[in-house]
């Protein structure tokens, strides 16, 4: 699926449709997901748009992108780290975002453990998986899942909440469903061999998140269906990346 025309508000309005008639096809109530709206590549005024319509988590993908638009957008926004994180960014992510989906090696867990000792608090995490063994794709293996949860659980000062995963692009979204269904079998399986608590799924996104939704995600991560389409062009992306 691609944005849909019109404003943030209509755009919004189709997503919940859609939404909870992915939610209605396996029994469960639409305020079971969460919409993190991607502003990847969209300046502060797209972001500012997202929370006016009611939108409250920002996803981003860089933390460089992330701190210039956290410094002047609503404070009432909370931000999510969805994109692939280095660790020598590791304790400026934890000081900047409430959640990040993207752990993808017990050295990044170790570093948001140090970063996090340091601030005073925990973080909570996802670890994410990559169920597809798509080369392309960051991840854990599903193999190497339960030793990372298991380092994860020694850690005070990091809480892990559940999986992510980014499924290899299909255009037919039905081509997701087997991963979507593996991450939430494995998730299930995971929680009961160690006793933690993960109920988050983070997977779908702007082309597959109905069929995300009615395999178990507890959250969604949509650029295009929120913001629209991303443009090569984009002066404020274009500024950010000449720092």
């Amino acid at each position: 699926m691609t944005g849909e025309p019109g404003t943030m508000e209509e755009r919004l309005a189709d997503v919940r449709r859609r939404l909870a008639l992915a939610c209605a096809a396996r029994g469960r109530a639409e305020d079971e997901v969460l919409v993190v709206a991607v502003a990847k590549g969209f300046g502060p005024e797209a972001v500012e748009a997202a929370i006016r319509a009611g939108l409250r988590v920002i996803g981003e993908n860089r933390v460089q992108e992330a701190r210039e638009k956290i410094a002047v957008c609503p404070s009432s926004a909370r931000w999510h780290m969805v994109g692939r994180l280095q660790t020598n960014k590791a304790r400026e992510a934890a000081a900047l975002f409430e959640m990040i989906h993207s752990v993808d090696s017990t050295r990044l867990l170790d570093a948001l453990s140090r970063a996090m000792e340091l601030e005073g608090g925990t973080k909570d995490v996802l670890l994410q998986v990559n169920v597809a063994g798509d080369s392309a794709k960051a991840g854990f293996s599903p193999g190497d899942a339960l030793p990372a949860v298991r380092a994860a659980c020694g850690m005070p000062h990091i809480r892990v909440r559940g999986l992510m995963t980014v499924p290899p692009f299909t255009p037919d979204p039905e081509g997701a469903r087997r991963h979507f269904a593996a991450l939430r079998e494995l998730r299930d399986r995971l929680a009961g061999e160690t006793g933690a608590d993960m109920p988050e799924l983070s997977m779908g996104m702007s082309n597959d998140y109905e069929v995300a939704v009615q395999e178990g995600a507890t959250m969604v991560r949509l650029g295009t269906a929120l913001f629209g389409a991303r443009s090569g062009g984009n002066s404020w992306r274009r500024r950010i990346d000449a720092d």
